[in-house]
């Protein structure tokens, strides 16, 4: 029985054609149908060719058609049904069988038997011939029909939601999770704990209080050297590339396609502003795969994008309720949707710049497979709000554009921040993505990188976020941070000569000072400025133990630690937009102290509740204004204005004969001078230069010329002459060359 196009899922379909119909059998039918125009079509044609992604992609990615017209196209010259997934649901046992995480990874979802066959739903007809031996040998006789990547995305995750939900949770081993921390019970721990140091106060005062100094000295002589040795490494550096081994550009031979993870909780106002954002990105919209990840109990921001109409190369993931709500959770369960080689992430409020999807993709070709994250810098684009946001990022600043590329270049392992990081998918699924109950997962991941082998770099590129200026949201998210991290250290600790044995003593020397030296000086800061006493003519209770020389040694190893944050925060706000920030650094030892209110809050949550994730919210300080309609919209069809449907035009005109007609001369077509549309030219004119000065024909000339034809039997009564075929192919010979 032969199929008709849009012809209800259930019946007997033919068998597909046996020559597969490429692009240009595409760009034929639509433009046949009225659907496209030359112009656009060739531009479409040759980002295609230049991007190595189908047409359809293309045609998506840029708006200029829905979704349905070019599956409905797809179907008539495959010779495939199209199902309504709404309709003809997925086959429960099979997608077991299968497991929803490979179904996802081939964009694939079984139906169940018809016709003594297993039907297979599948977004793109040209992966059939490569998936039918792996189908058959694991379901048996099976058959294709069509359906939008969306809904086989959408039907897998209705489906097979318990399954990617308990994934989402579980991706991490537990042996390197937090997620038994609750389990441990190490609360019913703290009132013994606290019990014993105070009775150990009372008994040994001094003892104690010699123990705590010492650890005090230890760790912020360690911490004062580690960023001594940043600040020469910076002043070194000096108008050198940050990433370490960076030697200039290196282009990939073909760009890869990134997916950006996009969590948002709580964010409804800001959902407008993230659109015109990230529509500012300068990276080929057909190999831009951005996922917004909602919470499916968060109706507010649903609400708010469900009123925006997304671009094609964005799209939204609900993620459903879980045993806890965390970012992490959010990303690994929307990690499987993904169709990028590259990972990267932002935050609501994230504004990077323009060139920084580019600079992933040439950094990451141009080092080798063992760099397998890259780390952007973060500053803010409110730094003047009042003396928190200042102050915050000063410390931004000391971080990423000192300490940061200092840790790159030791090779010891990196406490990652929470965005404008890139991945590679591979490293990222072989590690086991994100722990779900870690509410510093950026930190914890960048742990397991290092033990696995896996190298870190710095990214030349920079995203300006929200600074966090007010004191109840700062504390709270400060505390998260400390609480984070000293739980990853409690979590790689548990095997300590497993850890020494991936880090090797180098790597586990810096993750005790990065991790467990750090915090502590944040928690002990208070012994620290206990030693300020004398200078007010108060005593310190360790005179009596310590001779003059010793407190004076003290005394100077306090000055040194003081001078060398300031001069770090002098430093990497002299590499940023706004180094007359300056003038505030000396506050920072004040800025500090709430750092230890943090952390011994931190210390309360560890114990009482883990995995608790402090909300930040944003948009407070962004002034982005109104998102322009060709950011937010994609460019409606341009046969929206026909009463026609776009399944009854394909289904017309490919029954004419004579269908590729020479596009009219006398219709003025308006030039682009947009930076995509010329290079888009440019290669175009490469390719005909290419062509021009060889001898032999081109290939995918001829083949176009042999398959001009309709491609379905089904909806022609005889193929056309071949004095048509020929006329054909020079239509399209000059609808190539006119391109230039």
């Amino acid at each position: 029985m032969q199929i008709a196009i849009g012809q209800p899922f259930g019946s007997a379909a033919a068998e597909p054609s046996p020559r597969p119909p490429g692009d240009e059998d595409l760009a034929g039918a639509l433009l046949a149908a009225g659907l496209m125009r030359a112009a656009p079509m060739r531009l479409a044609l040759a980002t295609a060719r230049q991007l190595g992604q189908p047409l359809s992609r293309v045609l998506l990615a840029e708006g200029r058609l829905p979704d349905s017209a070019i599956l409905t196209s797809l179907a008539t010259l495959w010779q495939m049904p199209t199902v309504d997934l709404q309709r003809h649901l997925p086959d429960a046992q099979l997608l077991a069988q299968l497991g929803p995480e490979r179904c996802l990874a081939r964009r694939i979802v079984p139906l169940g038997r018809r016709n003594g066959r297993i039907a297979i739903a599948l977004a793109r007809p040209e992966d059939w011939s490569r998936l039918v031996d792996e189908l058959t040998a694991t379901l048996g006789p099976v058959h294709p029909c069509l359906a939008a990547e969306r809904d086989i995305q959408q039907a897998i995750a209705d489906h097979a939601m318990a399954a990617l939900r308990l994934r989402a949770e579980t991706r991490v081993p537990t042996r390197l999770s937090t997620r038994d921390q609750g389990r441990r019970k190490y609360g019913l721990w703290l009132l013994p704990l606290l019990l014993a140091a105070l009775a150990l106060l009372v008994m040994a005062p001094l003892a104690v209080l010699g123990l705590v100094i010492l650890w005090v000295v230890v760790a912020l002589s360690a911490t004062t050297a580690l960023r001594a040795t940043a600040l020469v490494m910076a002043l070194a550096r000096r108008g050198k590339p940050v990433a370490a081994g960076a030697t200039g550009p290196v282009l990939p031979l073909r760009l890869p396609v990134i997916s950006i993870l996009v969590p948002l909780y709580g964010e409804p106002m800001i959902a407008p502003r993230l659109l015109q954002r990230l529509g500012r990105l300068d990276y080929p919209r057909a190999l831009l795969d951005v996922l917004v990840v909602l919470e499916a109990r968060d109706h507010a921001t649903r609400t708010a994008l469900a009123a925006c109409q997304l671009p094609g190369w964005m799209r939204v993931v609900v993620v459903p309720d879980g045993t806890v709500t965390t970012k992490p959770r959010a990303m690994n369960y929307a990690l499987d949707f993904c169709r990028g080689s590259i990972i990267g992430i932002y935050d609501a409020e994230d504004a990077p710049d323009r060139d920084q999807l580019q600079r992933v993709a040439h950094r990451f070709a141009a080092a080798g497979p063992r760099v397998a994250c890259l780390q952007g810098a973060l500053d803010y684009y409110n730094p003047r709000t009042n003396l928190v946001s200042r102050l915050f990022t000063a410390e931004y600043s000391s971080w990423f554009r000192v300490v940061m590329p200092a840790l790159d270049r030791l090779g010891l392992p990196m406490p990652l921040g929470g965005t404008t990081l890139f991945m590679r998918r591979a490293a990222l699924e072989q590690i086991g993505a994100w722990d779900a109950h870690n509410v510093t997962e950026d930190a914890d991941l960048g742990v397991r990188l290092a033990r696995h082998g896996m190298r870190t770099e710095m990214l030349d590129s920079t995203t300006h976020e929200e600074a966090n200026c007010h004191l109840r949201p700062w504390l709270r998210q400060r505390s998260r941070w400390i609480k984070g991290h000293l739980l990853t250290w409690t979590v790689h600790m548990r095997d300590p000569y497993a850890l020494w044995r991936d880090l090797g003593w180098r790597g586990f020397m810096g993750y005790q000072l990065v991790f467990l030296g750090a915090q502590s000086q944040v928690l002990l800061a208070p012994v620290i400025w206990s030693f300020w006493l004398p200078l007010v003519g108060m005593a310190h209770p360790v005179q009596a133990l310590l001779t003059p020389a010793a407190m004076a040694a003290l005394f100077a190893l306090f000055l040194l630690a003081e001078a060398m944050v300031i001069t770090t925060a002098v430093v990497g706000l002299s590499r940023t937009r706004h180094p007359g920030l300056w003038v505030a650094v000396p506050v920072l030892h004040f800025y500090h102290a709430l750092g230890a209110v943090a952390g011994w809050r931190a210390i309360w949550e560890a114990f009482r509740n883990p995995f608790y994730w402090a909300k930040t919210s944003h948009g407070h300080y962004d002034n982005a204004g109104q998102i322009p309609a060709a950011t937010a919209t994609p460019r409606k069809p341009e046969a929206a204005s026909s009463p026609e449907t776009a399944a009854a035009r394909v289904a017309r005109t490919l029954q004419r004969p004579g269908l590729f007609a020479a596009p009219s001369p006398a219709s003025p077509q308006r030039v682009r001078n947009s930076p995509a549309s010329i290079f888009n030219r440019v290669s175009n004119a490469r390719e005909i230069w290419v062509r021009s000065a060889s001898q032999a024909p081109s290939p995918s000339r001829a083949a176009i010329a042999s398959t001009i034809a309709p491609c379905s039997a089904s909806v022609m009564a005889s193929r056309p002459s071949a004095a048509s075929e020929v006329e054909a192919s020079n239509a399209i010979e000059r609808w190539t060359s006119s391109s230039c």
